[in-house]
């Protein structure tokens, strides 16, 4: 019988640097050889690997000429199995920048996607802002595409599964035992790849237009690695380390290997070893040990470059110190990489970009609310104060960067030095997640100001909801009376005053929604689009991000 493909095409990496080079991943029913071939002649081929019964491949393609759009298809040992016989969308294409490095370059962005499907023709939290974007694109050819997706945080919720998903873990063991209807290991979180990267419109976006992803905590668990307290009481469970090793393993095949360069994969030797392997999985899983016991010995942060524009994705996740008494959201060597990667030949970068699931600005309510918690539990009023403020933090959620108070104030040093001085990029942007509305946050910086203009711009989500006391919330911790409770809070922690203060500039929005960054030279504008029942994208904001643009 011949070879199928269960899931992908996705495309992942396209060359911005002028190589020519590509990459599309794929799951396969079973091993053999695919093969990605393009109209103008670029192609690659790789024979599959294998995990946990699972077979995949990530295609180099090679040979793809400056500033072309050239269909592709896909076919496994000789045999075309995409696009399908019956496709209703346009073929799917690699698109690569023209060769003087002039070309705009749009960036696409959002988290949060809950993927499971209407039930009885109506969707249950909205309309979902990838399968509209999917939607315009495929209607209209000349319509404006974005060059990369960044999906930052969130793309599959291992501990929120829907009805159709419950359905499969009840098939196979009994629900009533923990981790109950929350997936329990790599099989299952095949499941939710299926029922995310399968909608018919996502798979073709996803197949179009390359993406950039990082993980966050619905990824593995609500909470993950809130705290030293958190892991302590999850590894006392049963389910545990099967969820947490699932989780890393499924997340190293779906998502970040294709977030890596053709240079970056011919030199990592866990690829290798899991290509080579008759079965990778024993191989992959002592790599997740490894990083779950020893988180510093893994990056999964990563660096990408769009011509002038850099962008750093960091992992603020598994990588944390959760030591009370020295948390950082980054440990000593993903903050030096980061450092290193930020200040690195500015003069060649006209845009810096930091992706980081969590925002480093929030509503200053919210902000203080984490400060004064982060003392509390570390000890500043006593341990009854400590054990309160435990449960406090995993029951609100307060573990973003201001739950880290020495990790948010040396990233706002890092973003005043990297948007100082003559080869200053033109702008800094932190883009982020996670808090289910959207808003964009400028610094007010006590000391001389950046030349650059720094911006926090959050979107979220692309596909889930937010109850109507978390919008009145969210509202309430932007406004006066909000920051005066804060300051109350923060006093009562005896937590000092953040090292910059800032303002919130556009939003809160509200919805299912996707935010765009527009680069050309050193300009820059944001879009923010909100998906419409019935309709399409709807442009709520629109507006520039350089002084003057």
């Amino acid at each position: 019988m011949a070879a199928g493909l269960r899931l992908g095409p996705v495309l992942r990496y396209v060359d911005w640097n002028g190589g020519g080079r590509a990459t599309v991943w794929v799951e396969t029913d079973r091993p053999c050889t695919a093969e990605v071939r393009c109209a103008d002649g670029a192609d690659g081929e790789t024979r599959t690997f294998r995990v946990a019964g699972h077979h995949y491949a990530l295609v180099q393609v090679t040979g793809l000429s400056p500033g072309t759009t050239t269909p592709y298809e896909v076919l496994l040992d000789g045999h075309r199995v995409w696009p399908p016989a019956d496709a209703r969308y346009p073929a799917s294409t690699i698109t690569t920048p023209g060769a003087g490095g002039t070309d705009p370059l749009r960036i696409c962005f959002g988290s949060c996607r809950w993927s499971a499907p209407p039930g009885d023709g109506k969707d249950p939290v909205g309309p979902d802002a990838l399968d509209k974007l999917a939607a315009r694109l495929a209607a209209d050819p000349t319509a404006e595409r974005p060059d990369v997706l960044l999906l930052i945080g969130d793309q599959v919720y291992a501990d929120e599964t829907s009805a159709a998903t419950r359905r499969r873990l009840g098939a196979r063991r009994d629900l009533r035992e923990p981790p109950g209807e929350q997936v329990a290991d790599y099989e299952e979180y095949t499941y939710l790849y299926d029922e995310s990267w399968q909608d018919s419109g996502v798979r073709w976006l996803l197949s179009t237009v390359p993406s950039c992803m990082i993980f966050d905590d619905h990824d593995v668990v609500d909470d993950w690695n809130t705290s030293a307290a958190w892991v302590a009481d999850m590894r006392r469970t049963g389910w545990w380390r099967d969820r947490i090793l699932s989780g890393l393993m499924s997340y190293w095949v779906y998502q970040h290997l294709g977030n890596l360069s053709p240079d970056e994969l011919d030199a990592d030797p866990l690829y290798a070893a899991v290509r080579v392997a008759p079965d990778g999985t024993e191989v992959l899983r002592r790599f997740a040990a490894e990083a779950d016991e020893d988180p510093a010995r893994v990056r999964w942060s990563y660096r990408r470059d769009f011509g002038r524009t850099r962008l750093l994705m960091v992992d603020t996740r598994a990588g944390r110190v959760l030591d009370e008494r020295r948390r950082a959201m980054l440990d000593e060597a993903e903050e030096r990489w980061l450092r290193d990667e930020a200040l690195a030949d500015r003069a060649a970068c006209d845009h810096l970009l930091i992706g980081t699931s969590l925002p480093w600005l929030l509503p200053p309510l919210m902000h203080d609310a984490e400060g004064w918690n982060a003392a509390l539990c570390r000890g500043e009023r006593g341990a009854r104060w400590a054990r309160f403020s435990e449960a406090v933090r995993r029951k609100a959620d307060l573990e973003h960067w201001s739950a880290f108070p020495e990790s948010f104030e040396r990233l706002a040093r890092l973003l005043a030095e990297a948007g100082s001085g003559p080869d200053a990029p033109a702008t800094v942007c932190v883009l982020s997640g996670d808090v289910h509305h959207a808003y964009v946050a400028e610094p007010v910086w006590r000391e001389a100001a950046p030349r650059s203009r720094v911006l926090q711009l959050t979107c979220s989500p692309v596909h889930n909801r937010i109850p109507g006391s978390l919008r009145w919330g969210f509202r309430f911790g932007w406004s006066g009376a909000g920051r005066v409770l804060g300051h109350v809070l923060r006093r009562h922690g005896r937590a000092p005053r953040p090292v910059v203060d800032w303002r919130r500039t556009g939003g809160p929005w509200f919805g299912n929604q996707l935010m765009t960054l527009t680069l050309r030279g050193r300009s820059a504008r944001l879009r923010l689009e909100h998906a419409r029942e019935g309709g399409g994208l709807v442009t709520v904001q629109e507006e520039a991000v350089t002084r003057g643009a």
